[in-house]
């Protein structure tokens, strides 16, 4: 059972402890009714780490920036016509693409951002109930949400700041070092692993879980589920060692989209617990819900094989013009009528660039919106997924031989990818039916097989608005294959990129750790540069 994020309170909470000073922090002269380690329930730190990895608190900020204006359109999964949606057109805005990043050294400029909204949350959380029986396991799960959270950051970024985040409180060093992202990827593996293992199903019950509830067989799942998804991102990079710990989680992973992991909005506790993605797909930010739709390539990819997606993912005539945000009860989902936008393109009255120079164009409202059951405030973020499960077990039975047949598992997960849109919405669902009526009118083909299980996987996870995970896939696989675009005075040659650049406020307060990573970024610290595992 997910829990409905009616959790203001206990995150606010969980912030005094977060944000407070951390450089003097003494117990003399410390009034004892107020809160301290030896008070406080670290169960607020899993909730405020949950809340903090579906988006930004103050305005969704790194989700704005991170995941839509760049991931989903480097990844073409949407398009947007937007001036300063700098993603598909390959400019770099410096400031954007640090916004995931928020801070790791020094003092704070804002509140945004993984390391400040995520990692410090989640290190207090694995630190303060290190040695504790009765967290015993909290603390796995922390360490869990530790590896997701740094699963992330180090696919954005490339050698980060790990070991030493979040620490400074703890060994009062406040500069940490960044560490090579093979060394990172090596100890998230092992962290998974164990933490998975040391799970009790006759242990605690952490009351502020608000993916499973504190279901420790549901976490079981999850960590297993990880460790696959960890370790197929070196399936290129070192295939020895990703073949090992996806053999190990062959037979313990997801089984159903019960298992799914996601977190649900609030659509009545403003900043604090709406969906992130919602609240700048609906307009909140500027005329997004009226200039961003569905890509070209994902609606015709879709079309192309008859996908029953189409009619429960895309609708045309969402909004009648950019003025207004009112959504149009008539809005048409008809499959027939459903037609992407293309990448690359704004509102200029230049021709090489303009939308309206487009052979597709018409006019906006004819261009595919995400459908209304995908960008409800109060509805789920997606966070891991059975049908990714499965796909990632295809590929690695496809890729190495092993977790059984990749044709069943490629089943599976298209199946799953197709029918748990129901979980956005009644609306959404689609049958058991015309999920087999699909697959079976679109067999696995070994041949290609690859590729078929790398572009379902594209497409499931742009359906779950997780365009981190679609871009990060893609890097890894080639799949599927994308056509860029050339926008002029783009900063890639016209090529996608691979990776974000490094915040430039570390230069002024992380400065020695900073250069040496930044200086030490093959082919410079720059959008077409590769992280290590993007071979």
């Amino acid at each position: 059972m997910k829990k409905i994020l009616k959790y203001t309170a206990t995150v606010l909470a969980g912030i005094l402890i977060c944000t407070g000073c951390r450089k003097d922090f003494e117990t003399i002269n410390t009034n004892p009714a107020t809160y301290s380690q030896a008070t406080f329930d670290p169960n607020y730190l899993l909730t405020s780490a949950q809340l903090g990895y579906s988006g930004s608190t103050d305005f969704s900020y790194d989700t704005w920036r991170a995941n839509l204006i760049y991931c989903s359109t480097m990844i073409q999964g949407f398009s947007t016509v937007i001036s300063y949606w700098a993603g598909d057109k390959y400019i770099l805005n410096s400031g954007y693409t640090a916004a995931y990043w928020g801070f790791s050294g020094g003092t704070p400029t804002g509140g945004d951002g993984a390391y400040p909204e995520q990692v410090r949350p989640i290190v207090d959380l694995v630190q303060s109930t290190t040695g504790k029986p009765q967290y015993a396991n909290l603390h796995q799960i922390g360490r869990l949400m530790k590896a997701l959270i740094f699963e992330r950051i180090t696919d954005l970024y490339g050698d980060v700041p790990y070991s030493q985040a979040g620490l400074g409180y703890y060994d009062k060093d406040y500069f940490p070092v960044y560490d090579k992202q093979q060394a990172i990827y090596t100890d998230l593996l092992n962290e998974v692993s164990d933490a998975t293992t040391q799970l009790s199903l006759t242990g605690d019950v952490p009351s502020g879980d608000t993916y499973y509830a504190g279901n420790i067989a549901q976490w079981k799942k999850f960590g297993n589920t990880l460790m696959l998804r960890i370790a197929m991102r070196l399936s290129k990079i070192d295939p020895v060692t990703a073949q090992a710990y996806a053999t190990k989680a062959v037979g313990n992973t997801f089984t159903s989209n019960s298992d799914n992991a996601f977190i649900l909005g609030d659509a009545t506790g403003g900043r604090t617990t709406v969906n992130r993605n919602s609240q700048i797909l609906l307009g909140d930010g500027g005329q997004e819900n009226f200039y961003t739709r569905w890509s070209a390539t994902m609606i015709n990819q879709l079309k192309s094989t008859n996908d029953p997606r189409l009619s429960a993912i895309a609708v045309t005539n969402l909004y009648v013009n950019d003025a207004t945000k009112t959504q149009n009860p008539a809005a048409n989902s008809s499959a027939a009528v459903q037609k992407g936008m293309p990448n690359g393109k704004d509102l200029s009255a230049v021709p090489a660039q303009a939308i309206y120079s487009d052979p597709s164009y018409t006019t906006f409202t004819d261009y595919s919106s995400p459908a209304p059951a995908l960008i409800k405030r109060n509805g789920p973020t997606f966070v891991l997924t059975y049908g990714e499960s499965e796909l990632l077990l295809a590929d690695a039975a496809q890729r190495f031989g092993i977790a059984g047949s990749a044709a069943q598992h490629y089943h599976d997960g298209v199946k799953a990818s197709i029918t748990y849109l129901s979980q956005y919405d009644p609306a959404a669902t689609i049958t058991d039916a015309a999920a087999e009526a699909y697959i079976t009118a679109n067999p696995y083909n070994p041949a290609n097989g690859l590729q078929q299980i790398n572009t379902q996987y594209w497409v499931l996870t742009n359906t779950m608005l997780d365009f981190y995970e679609s871009w990060s896939n893609w890097r890894r696989t080639g799949f599927p294959v994308l056509t860029p675009v050339n926008y002029p005075g783009n900063a890639t040659n016209g090529t996608i990129p691979h990776r974000f650049p490094y915040p430039i406020i570390e230069a002024g307060t992380n400065t020695a750790n900073y250069n040496i990573a930044h200086n030490g970024v093959v082919g410079g610290d720059v959008l077409t540069s590769h992280v290590w595992w993007d071979k």
